[in-house]
């Protein structure tokens, strides 16, 4: 590489280096103060750093600056305004405030508020996010804000995460003093979210309506080869994905985005990103940049890419690989077991509290994940089931069978790994080995839930987990404060113990993909919410509203209006869907079909007129079938649009919501699998789109 990547890193970004070198000295230190220890920003504090931000972004080549927010659509949103301020005389010069810099007006009116907000009441408020830092793209300083309404309602996924942040860390840090480790002040949050997606030519990707439209595709028969060779996976990249994949590189590292892994990934046309860990709100934050970097460096290369969960039937999807560990202000890792774990004080009491989170609010995990695209997803053989357990490993699963029955727990010595071959190095085996069939697994020292799905905001995610810890370490504390003198060691062992005990049924080391998993899962009582209608309910459920508003997350009132904008986003998504199904087949599908039609009768009529003893019985039967496909795609076309009908009269609730996955769904499965079997019967080019073997095997 020609480039010089240290200097590239972070060159568009207003970080701890520019600030440095920016700031005087005493405003830099009170910045890191509000960054380091949520401290308040004083007013003139923030003068400062403004005049400074706008001066190293003029430099830059930026004329604009934008409040860069997350508004529940599960997309960013922004409002640009120009440095210009006009002096008199026709001059102008370049200024910005600090009162600029902390707030913004966006209207409010027309982003989701699930009924927290009226259409006429317009206002909203952004809010400087002095934790993330201000960056610039495309000639605009972008600075991360939170966003609300004119009455305090959160209205975005920034603020709730911020939230659950510090209660998570209030939470732990007590914990810790109690358990001797009184230098800790803080402990953070720490995600890395592998990022899955497709690219395809994007000249196809415009030919197909329901790419545009919905991001994956409705109709669409196999390609005679998919991804039954395992020939992709992590196979060599192709040119076109290589420089994609070099530009994109370069693009995220100027904005301070860690992005380091790149792979192919299972199925053909897909790939991986994924980044090295960073704190929970600049980690979403990197991670929804990250997907408009994606889309935008693929429009360069004459490419699109496809973030769907789901864009293509009948081979794998697209998830986004959420990995969770916790980390102190000390840079201790509260989820390393170290070489002992069983005895690890620390380790136990956070493990444990991680394994009852998960028991006590799998639903709310599942609810985190719940879309419309996700559904296709989970459980199908490529994913995690949609029941949610969690997977230890053989070695910690040990551990806590020991902990549960009072027997010594011996050290496990580390295993060489012997390759038969003198020349290849020797390594040692790790402790646990990876289960891709498990939604919630450790991994070493770090929990990965692989529910996401691959457009998810990994905001809601990490509020979920961030807050059900909280609550799991909270409800600890109260079991420890009163131990004796002297005897915390004993009392963490029997906390520890009566957790194992309570808890354990969450715990699943085997393939979560069985039939067998499902029946034993059921047994244990645990969750299995197949669907969004299924899971979304448990949003408003009296326990997990309790949690929310004991840690100040939500309101009760944000709370339900969340749900309230899922079921209207799940509705919405099928309902474009089935328009837009609707639309290809009575204006793309079918036609091809007839026309096929009509060139085989004049074929048939052809033949016989030229060889009257002729049967023609192969062009017959051909003709035939086609005329019975488009019979039954028009009837089943008709059902989905009475389906559709009647679920447009009932809104966007939760009655809606059960009739587009009741009866809308099916009615498009129908004519999908009507419509994909025809298709073979079409000879090449008879379709006004690409193909499968065309778009997932053109780049």
């Amino acid at each position: 590489m020609t480039k010089n990547v240290p200097e590239l890193y972070g060159s568009l970004v207003f970080g701890d280096r520019v600030m440095r070198e920016k700031l005087p000295k005493d405003v830099y230190k009170a910045l890191r103060r509000t960054i380091d220890e949520n401290l308040p920003l004083e007013r003139s504090v923030a003068n400062a750093v403004a005049v400074a931000m706008k001066e190293w972004a003029v430099e830059h080549g930026a004329t604009h600056f934008t409040h860069w927010f997350q508004p529940m659509t599960g997309f960013t949103a922004e409002k640009h305004d120009s440095f210009i301020s006009p002096v008199g005389g026709g001059e102008a010069i370049m200024d910005f405030s600090g009162k600029e810099l902390i707030k913004g007006e966006p209207d409010a009116s027309s982003f989701p508020s699930g009924g927290l907000r009226a259409t006429f009441e317009a206002r909203g408020y952004t809010a400087w996010d002095p934790t993330s830092p201000a960056f610039i793209k495309d000639g605009t300083l972008y600075i991360p804000t939170a966003f609300c309404s004119y009455s305090g309602e959160a209205l975005d996924k920034k603020t709730p995460l911020l939230r659950s942040m510090e209660t998570l860390s209030h939470e732990a840090v007590r914990i810790l003093h109690l358990l001797g480790d009184e230098a800790v002040t803080g402990v953070s949050t720490t995600i890395g979210p592998e990022q899955e997606y497709f690219l395809v030519d994007k000249a196809l990707f415009e030919k197909r309506r329901d790419l545009v439209f919905t991001g994956r595709t409705l109709l669409g028969a196999p390609a005679p080869k998919g991804q039954e060779m395992e020939d992709h996976y992590f196979g060599a990249l192709r040119p076109r994905v290589a420089a994609f994949m070099h530009d994109l590189d370069e693009e995220l590292w100027k904005l301070g985005v860690p992005a380091k892994t790149k792979h192919n990934e299972v199925a053909p046309a897909q790939h991986e990103l994924a980044p090295v860990y960073d704190t929970a709100n600049i980690a979403v934050d990197h991670n929804q940049l990250t997907m408009e970097m994606m889309k935008l460096v693929a429009d360069r290369h004459g490419l699109a890419c496809l973030l769907h969960e789901k864009p293509f039937e009948g081979i794998n999807g697209s998830g986004k690989h959420n990995n969770w560990s916790l980390v102190t202000n000390t840079g201790a890792n509260l989820l390393y077991p170290g070489r002992t774990p069983a005895e690890n004080t620390k380790f136990l009491v956070f493990l444990m509290a991680v394994i009852k989170a998960v028991d006590e609010y799998a639903d709310l995990l599942r609810v985190s994940v719940a879309t419309a695209g996700n559904d296709h997803r989970l459980g199908a053989n490529e994913a995690p089931p949609a029941i949610v357990s969690v997977f230890l490993g053989d070695e910690l699963t040990a551990v806590l069978k020991a902990i549960e029955n009072d027997a010594y727990f011996g050290k496990q010595e580390k295993v060489a790994m012997q390759m038969g071959a003198s020349v290849i190095p020797q390594f040692f085996k790790d402790t646990t080995d990876r289960n891709r069939t498990s939604p919630f697994a450790f991994t070493g020292n770090k929990f990965e839930f692989r529910m996401p799905g691959s457009s998810l905001s990994v905001s809601g995610p990490n509020v979920v987990l961030n807050t059900a810890v909280a609550q799991a370490l909270r409800e600890f504390y109260g079991e420890l404060k009163d131990a004796a003198p002297g005897g915390m060691d004993a009392a963490v062992h029997e906390l520890v113990k009566r957790a194992i005990k309570k808890h354990k049924k969450v715990i699943f080391n085997g393939n979560g993909y069985t039939d067998e998993w499902v029946a034993e899962a059921e047994r244990r009582g645990l969750y299995n919410l197949r669907s969004t209608p299924e899971a979304l309910p448990c949003m408003v459920a009296e326990k997990n509203i309790r949690l929310f508003t004991t840690h100040r997350i939500f309101t009760e009132g944000e709370v339900r209006s969340r749900y309230a904008i899922l079921l209207e986003n799940y509705c919405k998504t099928l309902h474009v869907e089935a328009k837009t199904m609707g639309m290809m087949v009575r204006g793309q599908f079918l036609p091809a079909v007839q026309a096929s039609m009509d060139r085989l009768a004049a074929s048939i009529n052809g033949c016989r007129a030229a060889a009257p003893a002729a049967s023609c019985a192969a062009l017959q039967t051909r003709l035939e079938q086609l005329a019975e496909s488009y019979d039954k795609i028009d009837a089943a076309q008709n059902k989905l649009e009475e389906a559709l009908a009647k679920a447009e009269t009932l809104g966007d609730g939760q009655k809606a919501a059960w009739s587009y996955h009741d009866e809308v769904l099916p009615s498009m499965d129908e004519v999908r699998s009507l419509a994909d079997a025809a298709e073979g019967h079409l000879p090449a080019g008879a379709l006004p789109y690409p193909d499968y073997s065309e778009l997932l095997f053109s780049v």
